[in-house]
């Protein structure tokens, strides 16, 4: 059984993931099978639009496939010649590939969508989210470092939004997922099977229009006062100090989300997120992203998070350093070092002009 199905017939590029059991984790098979049909469908005047899905009822993608990774991990030497670091180049070049893709992409965003599943999706030009999405970058909990283009988006949501999502591992429902950036439409999953059907027939733009509905409300744009004026601080231990002084509920839990993460992962995050602020465009930030990511196969938190989430599961990771404060400032510049010819080397636009 195919891992990916890809399949051309009605105008359509069809892209199913097909590890249901995995709730289709990526893998470096598939994202390889997937560059390859999107590079040949580009030049195909059979193909209109492109549709992606993920089999079974639980997700479209829960990430990638961090078992793997894990090994990788453990080895104590792995890095960009390792196979993740040959995934993460692949996967991440895919990630851009779709992010200007010259045909309508839709992507289906029912049930779980995490990590490398919004890699996937959320730079995709039509995405879809139904009553049954949860949308979210939860690295921070394994002692990772959102990627796959995850700081591009978190980066530009409305406010300190993707702030917070990416320190607390926050979930998003389809109203947050739209109200943030990550998605464009909400259509009932049960009207799913018939937009498909007919974007056999009808462009990208009215078969969506026929089937979407008003959003369901965003709470996280309901909060954003709390939000904003916690997450806006320039370092981890003073928007701490902001969640835990402030009077609403919400921020108290965030905060004891936020203190039960890799805190080298955190302020990692905090900075990769600030830089792809200024970053002018997905391959620029996709390219600093891959030296994080490598940084990060070398480290202790890597390992341990994902024994202790994943392997495990006592859900009791101990991370080295322990605490914020003995996190320093040199530690957190290590995972932004250059790769020399090792770099993802990504051509950005503007690079290009």
């Amino acid at each position: 059984m195919s891992e990916v199905v890809i399949e051309k017939r009605d105008g359509l590029g069809l892209i199913t993931l097909n590890r249901p059991k995995a709730i289709n984790a990526l893998n470096h098979p598939m994202a390889l099978a997937i560059t390859d049909a999107l590079r040949a469908w580009a030049e195909d005047d059979e193909v209109r639009t492109v549709v992606v899905t993920g089999a079974g009822e639980r997700g479209l993608c829960a990430g990638g496939d961090i078992v793997a990774i894990h090994a990788d991990a453990r080895s104590g030497d792995a890095g960009a010649d390792s196979p993740t670091g040959v995934f993460w180049r692949d996967e991440y070049i895919l990630n851009a590939l779709i992010g200007r893709y010259s045909k309508p992409y839709v992507v289906i965003m029912d049930g779980i969508v995490m990590g490398g599943g919004v890699g996937l999706s959320g730079h995709g030009s039509h995405r879809i989210v139904t009553e049954r999405s949860k949308v979210g970058m939860p690295e921070v909990g394994i002692g990772f470092i959102p990627d796959v283009g995850g700081t591009y988006l978190l980066a530009r949501t409305p406010g300190e939004i993707g702030t917070h999502v990416a320190l607390t591992t926050a979930r998003m429902g389809a109203g947050d997922a739209i109200a943030a950036g990550f998605a464009d439409y909400y259509v009932p999953s049960d009207r799913i099977p018939a937009l498909l059907d007919a974007l056999r027939t009808a462009t990208a733009d009215a078969a969506i229009a026929e089937f979407a509905e008003p959003a369901p409300e965003s709470e996280l744009l309901g909060q954003r006062d709390w939000i904003d004026a916690c997450y806006s601080a320039d370092t981890v231990e003073e928007i701490v100090a902001r969640l835990q002084a402030h009077d609403a509920p919400e921020a108290s839990k965030a905060a004891s989300d936020l203190l039960a993460k890799s805190p080298v992962a955190l302020k990692v995050t905090l900075r990769s997120l600030r830089a792809a602020r200024d970053l002018p465009s997905l391959d620029a930030v996709l390219n600093e992203e891959y030296r994080v990511s490598i940084a990060s196969l070398g480290s202790h938190d890597l390992v341990e998070g994902i024994r202790a989430q994943v392997i495990d599961k006592d859900r009791n990771p101990q991370w080295r350093p322990a605490t914020l404060a003995e996190v320093t400032d040199e530690q957190v510049a290590a995972y932004f070092a250059e790769l020399g010819d090792k770099e993802l080397g990504l051509a950005t636009p503007e690079a290009q002009q």
